[in-house]
């Protein structure tokens, strides 16, 4: 395991890449990495790295993202079908649809396709969605594609949020989380307090003491005294606050797995630089409309 982490760190350096990670991917793989954050932190960093070329190791559309944001840079993934069920859950026809049905801003949550993004007013993760939808100048508000996310919103914000394309839009590893499972942790772990992730059941929602996106889950455990955190996201983040706080305890849902985030392996990384590929290339038409929206959020985010 280890000679195989070095080889990659040392071939990594050789060609001039540097590798940036998603919170979600396997221990072994945070822990070659450059960088490891949450979609938009990385998209963000990307455009201040000095490096010319990026390995990227998460799904197709956080890949698209750091490109859309770094046109300049050669952005490469070692697997091509790691992709995002819920992102393609939301096509651009659904968006045009229901703008001409509702007559209301398109929030778009940053884990969508590019081509979505085209259609969309402005962009939002899951850190500062409640943000954006409060600043909008509109009581009602379409959102998509994560339902749980847009209920989440609501509440927090009072507006009226349609989700697009509704009952069909979620993050799989979320959504199935089941109630049971987090009340049986709050019950074998009565003085733990419970961090979950918007992208999960309202239910399991109310039954949290914090509720925050992944960059979100990592500042929370620094603020407070507490010293046990049952983490109801991808079983793999706590990896990341294990390392960061190595005094507290950490708990994850073992059944919150993502296969997607799964298919990047050390092996495969390996090959990806090996071969610089595979690489991301995207339509420059389409780039540049769909990066508005994310321009927009970022107006939104200093405003």
């Amino acid at each position: 395991m280890e000679k195989i982490q070095e080889k990659i760190r040392k071939l990594a350096k050789e060609k001039g890449y540097m590798i940036l990670a998603h919170n979600y991917q396997i221990k072994e793989i945070q822990e070659i990495a450059d960088h490891l954050g949450d979609s938009l932190q990385l998209a963000r960093l990307a455009t201040k790295l000095n490096a010319e070329k990026i390995l990227f190791l998460g799904v197709d559309f956080m890949a698209e993202t750091i490109k859309m944001l770094n046109p300049e840079k050669k952005v490469i993934v070692p697997v091509k079908a790691a992709t995002c069920p819920m992102a393609n859950s939301l096509d651009p026809e659904m968006i045009i649809e229901a703008k001409k049905k509702y007559n209301a801003p398109f929030v778009i949550y940053v884990n969508s396709t590019m081509k979505s993004k085209m259609y969309a007013d402005v962009a939002c993760t899951s850190a500062n969605a409640v943000e954006i939808v409060k600043k909008l100048n509109s009581d009602v508000v379409l959102f998509g594609p994560d339902k749980n996310l847009a209920a989440y919103v609501a509440r927090k914000t009072g507006k009226k949020v349609i989700p697009v394309p509704g009952e069909t839009g979620y993050c799989y590893v979320h959504n199935y989380i089941k109630i049971d499972d987090v009340l049986k942790l709050k019950q074998k772990y009565p003085d733990a307090k419970v961090i979950s992730h918007p992208e999960v059941p309202e239910e399991i929602q109310k039954v949290s003491d914090y509720i925050g996106s992944t960059s979100q889950m990592e500042k929370i455990p620094g603020e407070i005294e507490d010293k046990k955190f049952i983490i109801v996201t991808e079983k793999d983040m706590v990896n990341k606050l294990k390392n960061k706080y190595k005094e507290k305890e950490f708990i994850p849902v073992d059944t919150a797995i993502c296969n997607n985030m799964k298919k990047n392996t050390l092996k495969n990384v390996l090959k990806a630089l090996e071969n610089e590929e595979f690489e991301i290339e995207i339509d420059k038409e389409i780039a540049d409309k769909a990066v508005l929206p994310i321009k927009k959020m970022f107006e939104l985010m200093e405003a």
